[in-house]
């Protein structure tokens, strides 16, 4: 039943009298907005692994800045200048582009904020200073496929260097054949591994699953390598240190910096595990065409061009994309 114009106009000339608004009544009924250290536990708690990894020290510096003002006493010029502290003191890497991307990391950061207090409740949708600051936009990645001769550098100075050139050597063969992400090479254990059917199980981010297709050779490596390494349950890591300690990701920054002592243009350009997905994928989608690219990398996002649901690749498909770039026929 609609309200009755007479009482709506008393009733404002009663709050008018009053000094009161509407919006004071409203935020009267909010509860208490939390400060900004209080509320961060809250948002690392509901946050998955990655955006603690991604965004935990941004939140560390936010609680240190604002740490004693309510969510809502922060403002969008506040956001700016943290960014432009935090770009300032970006380290310098070999792959460092001037602290863009630490820029960019610090507004998802106070935005992951903002988002979580919108849907807690504790503040308006329209109320947030992060979604009011321009996130800079993204640089085209330098990553590229290499090319036939420099894959073949990298993988014989892997297996000429170092302190167990039977795990890197694995390593660099498993991410070429699957065009796998780190996460993904991390997560194997020793259930995920088919050596009858030439597949590995990979679980990436997103909480992704599938099989992919490797060759027998390859599939037959990595379970000698796991028996000899004391994989036994079903559930310990695939890849494992000589010592039979599961692979951690600090391996693979021990091999790039290796590599790029050996290989002068592999620090140069920054070379890393992600340019084998690139070389691998570009391979595929060269010779394939793009369904089958699309199926080899994973992705199963619904982004992009309608087409994109037309055009599924199957694991057959993936197979034999294996088999036409390893010459190595496939089960499937």
């Amino acid at each position: 039943m609609p309200a009755d114009p007479d009482r709506i106009v008393t009733a404002r000339a009663l709050l008018a009298r009053l000094g009161v608004t509407v919006a004071d009544l409203q935020q009267a009924e909010r509860p208490r907005t939390p400060t900004m250290a209080e509320y961060l536990p809250r948002v690392m708690a509901a946050a998955g692994p990655g955006a603690r990894r991604t965004y935990g020290s941004y939140w560390t510096r936010m609680a240190q800045a604002w740490g004693d003002r309510p969510l809502d006493a922060v403002a969008a010029s506040d956001i700016e200048a943290l960014q432009h502290e935090i770009i300032a003191g970006a380290c310098s890497r070999r792959t460092s582009r001037g602290g863009r991307h630490a820029g960019e990391h610090v507004i998802a950061a106070a935005r992951a904020v903002y988002t979580r207090a919108i849907a807690d409740g504790l503040i308006d949708p329209g109320a947030s200073p992060a979604h009011r600051v321009v996130k800079p936009r993204r640089l085209p990645s330098t990553r590229r496929a290499l090319t036939p001769s420099e894959l073949e550098e990298i993988n014989l100075a892997a297996r000429c260097t170092g302190n167990d050139v039977i795990l890197d050597a694995l390593l660099l063969r498993l991410h070429t054949e699957t065009a796998c992400r780190r996460g993904g090479a991390l997560g194997l254990r020793l259930v995920d591994l088919d050596v009858d059917r030439g597949l590995v199980r990979l679980r990436e981010k997103g909480g992704t699953q599938r099989w992919q297709p490797i060759t027998l050779d390859l599939a037959t490596s990595l379970a000698d390598h796991a028996a000899c390494r004391g994989a036994v349950l079903p559930t310990d890591g695939l890849l494992r240190f000589r010592n039979g300690s599961a692979l951690t990701s600090r391996r693979y920054d021990h091999l790039w910096h290796r590599l790029g002592q050996q290989i002068p243009w592999v620090a140069a350009q920054g070379v890393s595990t992600h340019w084998l997905r690139h070389t691998t994928l570009t391979w595929v989608e060269r010779h394939f065409g793009y369904g089958v690219a699309r199926a080899y990398a994973g992705h199963t996002d619904r982004k992009g061009p309608a087409t994109t649901t037309y055009i599924k690749a199957d694991l057959q498909a993936v197979a034999t994309a294996l088999a036409a770039m390893t010459g190595q026929p496939h089960p499937l």
